[in-house]
């Protein structure tokens, strides 16, 4: 199984930009997806009491999803708040805002759940900080499951 099996193009994309690279330079390719995180939008940034909290990272870190329309077919948008001092956890949030944003539901709820492990960078940050990735993924999902069901 090749590491962008069962991945949607995008994401497909990053996980060969990675793999494409030295250990070293995927950090610098993360703190470059930590620069690249788009800013929330105004009526979150008003409102953060409306993000999740993503407790499994070190960092603090808050996200949202928006889906629209319903069903499988639907569009899936992702908003995430992560501190400029905190790199590594920007760079994830960078990473699955670039490869998850603008999806259908069914695109992102079958995205793998190691996907984190496809980027090679268990060599470059600690466990527990992938731990962070796989909590934020899994909170996408979640949102989406419930926010694709309403």
């Amino acid at each position: 199984m090749t590491a962008v099996t069962g991945l949607p193009p995008a994401f497909a994309a990053i996980v060969e930009d990675f793999g494409a690279v030295s250990p070293q330079d995927r950090l610098q390719l993360l703190l470059e997806f930590s620069r690249e995180l788009p800013e929330l939008p105004q009526r979150y940034a008003e409102h953060p009491e409306l993000l999740e909290p993503v407790p499994e990272c070190q960092s603090p870190i808050f996200l949202l999803t928006e889906v629209d329309g319903a069903g499988d077919d639907a569009t899936v948008h992702l908003h995430f708040s992560a501190p400029q001092e905190a790199p590594t956890t920007r760079g994830f949030a960078g990473i699955l805002h670039e490869g998850l944003d603008g999806l259908t539901v069914r695109q992102v709820l079958d995205v793998p759940a190691d996907v984190y492990n496809r980027l090679g960078l268990a060599e470059v940050v600690s466990p527990l900080r992938l731990r962070g990735m796989a909590g934020m993924l899994g909170r996408i999902k979640r949102q989406v499951r419930e926010r694709s069901a309403a």
